[in-house]
């Protein structure tokens, strides 16, 4: 049976990128002089103003005004073979099954610290906490299920610490978020284009072939502000064993925007007794009398929203002096990522057109439903330990290795986020330029082991639809390189 659909399952993936770096999709990448230690003890060291985001609590232990600033290059590539996929009504698709998808984004940074009175601390700070992007080639044999990927939330967070005493401080910052979202997929009609132009003219016994099919395209453009927050405590109980713990908040979006669909077969059920159209089998297109060929709707849109809940996170990081050069770092982080469950695109439009037809029950079987993913990701951990050495009184190396446990389990990979657990590696430096400037330089290789993908599409009950597929062999590998700079007012 021939679908007329305009968004699949799989354009619910709007938010999710290729990530190569990143922990599932959210990003590290707000403190320079945290990455040189692979972000062991980050929050615990008191190194710059980005503890207004990293925890608010140890804004205290810093001096007079400061300013910090960095940029984060990610370079990644994932490298996938022996692809193959199957229609809607199972034919093979033809395409490229072997290549690389490559990922090169900057991730900036910048915070401003002050205090307000000897207990009293405050900053300010722009970052991006979740992001990346993906793009396969068009001729890519899975590219019914992905193409092209974007995500990019951006965050301004005023933040504040006060000294409970010279030992202990609690903080707390106010996130405003941003989310943005494209997405964009070639679609499958059942197979249309796959039976290629002899097969439908015998068919229909006419040249009624309509080429256009083959370039069928979803595209789905969201976007939402909401607000988030951070908790923080950091103390020193004995000298020079530091110790912090942080609470990041989930963030909960409903993104709004359009879902959007060309070349869409119109089915002669849908065109009973239009003078325009010769209607043959109901399932079937019909023959648009213009042109003799099958119709196709050019553009259909309809306005959408997307629910979406970044995961909360808690992390405790220890810096521990071991002598006055010497210090070691460590850090524990468990992310709550079991409350992504789902993805699902809901149709808001008084005037439905896509929803029509992906609601029903041999779509998606759900009111208003227009793309749905289940997910039913886990609860991560992610531990990282560190080193720092100051090598002379302006200059100090570190080091560091970080292991991130990867929250999609192995019947939940896609040719979106092809992933497993990861484990990199780090070094890095701070130079003292002046009294009041310093430079941090840090770089990144990242190890990842190798991801089988065997994905298809399901209905709002979780049930195996037609008889669509992809799979694939995926390698990873991601460097990022950091250059942060501290000034002192």
């Amino acid at each position: 049976m021939i679908r007329k659909t305009a968004i699949s399952i799989a354009v619910c993936s709007v938010l999710f990128s290729l990530s190569a770096q990143a922990e599932g999709y959210k990003l590290f990448e707000q403190s320079v002089s945290s990455m040189g230690n692979a972000y062991a003890g980050r929050g615990a060291q008191i190194t710059d103003a980005s503890l207004v985001y990293s925890n608010p609590a140890a804004l205290t232990r810093l001096s007079g005004r400061q300013l910090s600033g960095g940029l984060n290059f990610i370079t990644a590539k994932t490298h996938y073979s022996n692809a193959q996929a199957q229609s809607a009504n199972g034919q093979p698709v033809l395409g490229r099954s072997e290549g690389s998808n490559s990922l090169n984004e900057l991730v900036p940074y910048v915070f401003y610290s002050d205090t307000f009175s000897e207990t009293l601390s405050w900053g300010i700070g722009f970052y991006v906490p979740y992001g990346l992007s993906s793009d396969y080639d068009d001729d890519f044999v899975g590219r019914y299920f992905a193409d092209e990927t974007s995500i990019q939330v951006l965050s301004l967070q005023p933040s504040i610490g006060y000294k409970l005493n010279e030992q202990w401080s609690v903080g707390m910052g106010i996130s405003i978020n941003r989310a943005t979202g494209t997405l964009s997929k070639a679609k499958d009609h059942s197979g249309l284009c796959e039976l290629g132009e002899q097969t439908i003219n015998a068919m229909f016994g006419a040249p009624v072939y309509n080429e256009a099919y083959c370039n069928s395209h979803y595209e789905v453009e969201g976007d939402d502000v909401t607000f988030g927050y951070t908790l923080g405590i950091h103390g020193e109980p004995v000298v020079g064993t530091r110790l912090a713990l942080t609470y990041h908040s989930a963030l909960h979006f409903t993104l709004t925007g359009d879902s959007t669909i060309t070349n869409t077969p119109i089915t002669s059920a849908n065109v009973v007794g239009n003078p325009n159209y010769m209607v043959t089998k109901p399932h079937l297109p019909a023959i648009d009398l213009k042109t003799g060929k099958l119709a196709a709707q050019s553009l259909l849109t309809e306005a959408s929203k997307l629910a979406l809940t970044t995961p909360a996170t808690v992390a405790f990081s220890l810096d521990q002096q071991l002598s006055k050069a010497l210090s070691v770092q460590f850090s524990a982080a468990w992310t709550q990522w079991s409350k992504f469950q789902s993805i699902d695109i809901l149709s808001t439009d008084a005037q439905p057109s896509i929803s029509l037809n992906t609601q029903q029950e041999a779509n998606l079987n759900n009111p208003g439903q227009i793309g749905y993913i289940p997910e039913y990701w886990t609860n991560s951990w992610s531990f990282s330990l560190g080193a720092s050495y100051a090598l002379q009184s302006d200059l100090t190396l570190k080091a560091g290795v970080a292991y991130d446990e990867n929250p999609i389990k192995s019947e939940r990979k896609t040719a979106r986020i092809p992933t497993d657990n990861r484990v990199w590696v780090s070094v890095g430096a701070n130079w003292q330029l002046a009294e009041n400037l310093s430079v941090d330089l840090a770089y990144g290789y990242l190890f990842t082991g190798d991801v089988q993908v065997d994905e298809h599409e399901y209905n709002k009950q979780d049930e195996r639809l037609y008889n669509s597929g992809y799979q694939g062999d995926y390698s990873n590998k991601g460097q990022l390189f950091a250059l942060g700079a501290n000034y002192s007012f």
